[in-house]
């Protein structure tokens, strides 16, 4: 419905004891699975235009790769510093965040628009991810002129390969684990699926409330946790 659910799988596998390497590695792996599923669901019904987004989908792919390379070279201690930070960070940002409104005007091209936006959000999904796939509609909206059910669609496909290739670097390092990967992905294929169904069926009205509440829960627990 409005992301690809890292900003509550993340939290959960730092909690759960994961080193923090292996917590974005897994959680890379889970993502694509469920990613995949949604963004098969939008394409097979008509709400993805290949053409409309194929410099978005590179600008994205180039930023993954940069961001992963960069994040496998830090070490345990500066990122488990590090990751609670950038979780309170971004859910702060999504608590002062204005009210989405669509507009059919578009700020930027298809050029600019993945340049100037895809690739920064790229690599910002390969070096951390949660909250991407929520961002990355809020830009599309606001700066391509698209409707939010069109941005969230396209959305899906950006991230798919946002993760998708941040986790086949994961997974050549040797940094998944894959029981819990596994797991996690197939839940996450059946949610995805009842996910964009719900966004295709209700429309966009639903989406801008649910990454608000579901951001919002997440904020309050980062901040009263122990």
């Amino acid at each position: 419905m409005a992301g690809a659910g890292g900003l509550l799988t993340l939290p959960l596998l730092l909690s759960a004891g994961l080193p923090p390497l292996t917590a974005l590695a897994t959680n890379k792996v889970q993502s694509a699975l469920g990613t995949l599923s949604s963004s098969w669901n939008f394409f097979r019904r008509g709400h993805i235009q290949l053409s409309s987004i194929k410099w978005l989908l590179l600008a994205a792919l180039l930023g993954s790769i940069a961001g992963t390379s960069a994040v496998q070279r830090l070490q345990t201690s500066q990122l488990a510093t590090l990751l609670p930070l950038l979780l309170i960070a971004i859910s702060l940002y999504f608590f002062y965040q204005p009210p989405l409104r669509e507009s059919r005007a578009a700020r930027l091209s298809s050029g600019q628009f993945a340049w100037l936006a895809g690739l920064p959000v790229g690599f910002y999904g390969g070096f951390f991810g949660p909250a991407s796939g929520s961002i990355l509609p809020f830009l599309l909206v606001t700066l391509a002129g698209r409707n939010l059910v069109r941005a969230t669609a396209e959305t899906k496909l950006a991230i798919l390969t946002i993760n998708g290739s941040s986790a086949l670097l994961f997974i050549a390092a040797g940094q998944v684990n894959w029981p819990l990967a596994l797991a996690m992905g197939g839940a996450q294929i059946a949610g995805a699926r009842l996910g964009s169904n719900w966004v295709m069926r209700r429309g966009a009205d639903w989406v801008q409330p649910i990454i608000v509440v579901v951001t919002l829960a997440v904020a309050v627990k980062l901040l009263v946790a122990p």
